[in-house]
């Protein structure tokens, strides 16, 4: 099963794909990174971005998207941005989207020690680590 982490940073989609082998994950090294929405005011843009993501999930045959979930309010909260991309993201079509908490992450980083593979870029960890969470809790 395919998994895909998604760490929303500002008005990116940072992605990254993990696999389960029985007990062995491995990281699916892709030309895509991150997905940019530009200008959130202007609808053909949010529309522009949705249907890139919708075709990302479909070539890339993804069952699963786990994104890392940002906190709603106090000083660390997301900014508006980051929760249209959340929505775009759990509009789609026949993939299942799971939201997890930073917490939930850590513990299973903690519990399972993920190794992080040379192939992700130093930007894709939290990204790879929200998918290896998802696979691993399943």
């Amino acid at each position: 099963m395919k998994t895909c982490g998604i760490e929303i940073k500002g008005s990116e989609a940072i992605i990254a794909i993990a696999s389960l082998d029985g007990q062995a994950l491995s990281h699916i090294a892709l030309a895509t990174k991150k997905i940019a929405l530009e200008d959130d005011d202007d609808a053909a843009n949010v529309k522009i971005f949705a249907a890139q993501v919708a075709s990302f999930v479909r070539e890339n045959a993804i069952d699963r998207i786990a994104i890392k979930k940002r906190s709603k309010k106090g000083e660390f909260a997301g900014g508006p941005t980051t929760f249209k991309i959340e929505g775009v993201f759990q509009l789609l079509e026949n993939c299942e989207v799971i939201l997890l908490s930073p917490q939930t992450i850590n513990a299973q980083n903690k519990k399972f020690a993920f190794e992080l593979p040379a192939t992700l870029n130093k930007y894709q960890h939290e990204a790879y680590k929200a998918a290896c969470s998802a696979l691993m809790k399943k």
